[in-house]
């Protein structure tokens, strides 16, 4: 069976996509996640990826996708946190962790929000691609595989919410912070597709499952007609 290899994994609403998308599915973070839904090991992901890669167990799996932490990078740190102030330094993981995915000779993903994380955008998903509650824009880096991009539809109105103080109704849910109308736990999950988990900050940073859904079948297609 395919194996996909999840590192930064969180509660696990990249997993939960390539589980429907037909993958056996292992998940690495720093964090105790007692709500993953999948085997599970608990440590650092780029020591467990180092590790996997040395001892060649590494190759029991087909993909691995990775998202490394994105606060150095992403539009909220950049843009109103640094206008105000806010935050300190963030270290960013991107290129030590495409380093070792590229030594492990495997296909990658990384994954990274909008922003100046410095990765090649191969793929921007939406949630409007999937008829979701939510936007949740990101960016997929495609490392030895590639796939054709698929069209990004015109957004059907605003975030619901208060920001740079005007307040807006609209289709989606703001699935970040709290107050200011964010979205509840409840909402985050029906927005997103994620009943697994009731944790809020593990919603905040999950991936819709819709995503990696969408490029594990996209991968799988892909490989088939490499194989033909």
């Amino acid at each position: 069976m395919r194996r996909v290899l999840d590192l930064f994994s969180c509660a696990g609403g990249a997993g939960w996509g390539y589980h429907l998308a037909g993958f056996q599915v292992d998940g690495c973070d720093t964090a105790d996640r007692p709500n993953y839904p999948f085997a599970y090991h608990r440590g650092d992901a780029l020591e467990y990826l180092d590790h996997l890669t040395t001892t060649g167990d590494i190759d029991r799996y087909t993909l691995v996708h990775a998202s490394p932490p994105c606060q150095a990078g992403c539009a909220l740190t950049i843009g109103t946190n640094t206008s105000q102030g806010w935050g300190g330094d963030h270290c960013d993981l991107v290129a030590p962790t495409r380093e070792l995915l590229e030594r492990t000779g495997l296909p990658y993903v990384i994954e990274q929000p909008n922003g100046r994380a410095a990765i090649r955008k191969d793929l921007t998903l939406c949630g409007e691609m999937f008829g979701l509650g939510v936007l949740r824009h990101r960016n997929f880096e495609l490392g030895r595989w590639a796939t054709a991009r698929p069209a990004h539809p015109r957004h059907r109105g605003y975030v619901r919410g208060h920001r740079h103080g005007v307040r807006r109704d609209g289709p989606y849910v703001a699935a970040y912070g709290k107050g200011g109308g964010k979205a509840t736990v409840p909402e985050m999950q029906t927005a997103m597709g994620i009943t697994w988990t009731d944790v809020h900050e593990e919603l905040t940073e999950a991936i819709p499952p819709a995503f990696s859904q969408w490029i594990g079948t996209a991968f799988s297609t892909a490989r088939q007609e490499v194989l033909v």
